[in-house]
C-alpha cells in the first residue's frame, strides 16, 4: 500500500487556528512514554538553546525547521519557534540576483509550506514561494534547465515544485520539477549525476566517474524522493521514474550500511574519513523508515536497517543533554564528523528520521490517518 499524505487531525487543526502551532496531542501522536519523542523532543529543544545563526531563512535553518515541524507533528508538543522564524523573515526566500533560482535560497519554502499546510493555512505564507516558482517555471521553458546540478538542489527545491503544482493544479510546475530532475539525473556532469551501477549519486559535475559518493548529499537526494512520492498521486506519469531510482538507491544504501548502523561519509570508500556520520544517517533513516512504513520497501530487508541506523543515531549521536553529534560541518565532499559536531541541518534530519521511525514503533501511538486527497 502506497501512502500519499497525512491527513491532519482535527484537534491539531483546532489548536493550530486558535495560536499558530499545536499545543495539545493531536489524535494519533506519540504518547508521553514514546522514546522517539522523547528523543526528538530532546535534540530539537537542545539545538534551539545552544544552536548558532538560527534567523536566517538559510537551507540549514529551514531543513532544522521541517524537522521541528515534524516533531509538533508526531508529538504534539510545540517550542512555538518554527512560525516566528517564518514571520521575522517574512514568509520570503533568499535573493541574489546574481543567482535567481539558486535551489539552496528555495529551501526555506519547504517549511513555508508545512506551516501552510498543518498549522496556518494563511495564503501570504507562500506567496514568495509561488513567485519564485512561477518565474523558474518560465525560465526553465526558455531552455534553461540546469538549476538543479548539484545533488543537494533536489531536497532544496524538488518537494516545493511538487507541493505547489498539485496545491494549485498546475501541470506546468510538475513538468518544470520534472525537467530540472532528468538534467540532474541524466545530463548534468555530461553523463548525469546518477551512476546507476552503484545506485548511488554524485554531488555534482567535479566528483562524476571519480567513484567518490558523499553520504549527506545522497541523503538530500533520498530525501527528496520520499517526499515527493508521498504527496505524488500514483497515477502521476513521472511517479514510475523517481520510484524506481528511490528503490534502487534503497537497495545500494543496504549494503553500505556500516555494522554499527550508522553510514560513512564516504559511502563505497570506509577507510575514507571512517566513524560515524549523522546528518546522511538520519536522511538515509528517513527515507527508508517511510518506505518501509508505505509498503514500497520489504520490511523483512528494511526493516533490521532502519532499527540499526536509529539505534546508532539515538544512543551514539544523541547525547544525553539533547546535542546530536557527529554530524560532518558543512562541505561538498564527504569529510571527518567528531563528536561534538552538531548543525541546524543534522538537527533537522533527525527529526524527521524520529518521525517516520516514530510510526513503526509500538507503543508510540497509531499511525496517522492517511488520505488521498
Amino acid at each position: 500500500m502506497r501512502f500519499l499524505g497525512i491527513r491532519v487531525p482535527a484537534l491539531l487543526t483546532a489548536a493550530v487556528l486558535a495560536c499558530g502551532l499545536a499545543t495539545a496531542p493531536p489524535a494519533g501522536a506519540a504518547p508521553a512514554s514514546c522514546a522517539v519523542a522523547d528523543a526528538m523532543v530532546s535534540a530539537g529543544n537542545h539545538w534551539l538553546a545552544h544552536g548558532t545563526n538560527l534567523a536566517a531563512p538559510d537551507w540549514q535553518n529551514a531543513t532544522f525547521h521541517v524537522g521541528n515541524l515534524a516533531t509538533v507533528r508526531t508529538t504534539g508538543v510545540s517550542n512555538h519557534q518554527t512560525l516566528p522564524w517564518a514571520k521575522a523573515n517574512g514568509y520570503r526566500l533568499r535573493q541574489d540576483p546574481k543567482r535567481p533560482f539558486f535551489p539552496d535560497f528555495e529551501a526555506a519554502g519547504e517549511a513555508y509550506l508545512d506551516l501552510y499546510t498543518y498549522f496556518h493555512p494563511d495564503p501570504p505564507i507562500l506567496a514568495d514561494l509561488r513567485s519564485r516558482i512561477s518565474a523558474e517555471v518560465t525560465s526553465v521553458a526558455q531552455g534553461h534547465d540546469d538549476y538543479w546540478n548539484y545533488v543537494d538542489a533536489l531536497n532544496m527545491a524538488m518537494p516545493s515544485f511538487a507541493r505547489i503544482g498539485l496545491l494549485d493544479h498546475d501541470e506546468s510546475i510538475l513538468d518544470t520539477m520534472q525537467k530540472l530532475f532528468h538534467h540532474a539525473e541524466k545530463e548534468a556532469g555530461g553523463h548525469g549525476l546518477f551512476d546507476e551501477r552503484a545506485g548511488l549519486w554524485y554531488r555534482d559535475a567535479r566528483y562524476v566517474g571519480t567513484g567518490t559518493f558523499w553520504s549527506r548529499g545522497n541523503g538530500w537526494a533520498l530525501a527528496a524522493l520520499t517526499k515527493v512520492l508521498q504527496v505524488l498521486p500514483v497515477t502521476d506519469p513521472r511517479r514510475p521514474e523517481y520510484l524506481r531510482v528511490f528503490t534502487k538507491m534503497a537497495d545500494s544504501l543496504r549494503f553500505t550500511q556500516r555494522g554499527d548502523g550508522f553510514w560513512n561519509s564516504d559511502l563505497l570508500r570506509p577507510w575514507h574519513h571512517g566513524g560515524p556520520e549523522s546528518s546522511g544517517t538520519a536522511l538515509f533513516t528517513y527515507g527508508l523508515a517511510w518506505g518501509v512504513r508505505a509498503g514500497i520497501l520489504d520490511a523483512a530487508r528494511f526493516r533490521p536497517v532502519v532499527d540499526r541506523a536509529w539505534k546508532a543515531l539515538s544512543t551514539k549521536a544523541l547525547r544525553p543533554d539533547g546535542l546530536l553529534g557527529y554530524v560532518q560541518p558543512v562541505g561538498a565532499a564527504p569529510g571527518p564528523a567528531k563528536p561534538g559536531d552538531t548543525a541546524a541541518y543534522g538537527v533537522g534530519a533527525f527529526l524527521l528520521a524520529g518521525q517516520q521511525v516514530a510510526t513503526l514503533t509500538p507503543g508510540c501511538g497509531p499511525v496517522p490517518a492517511i488520505s488521498r486527497d
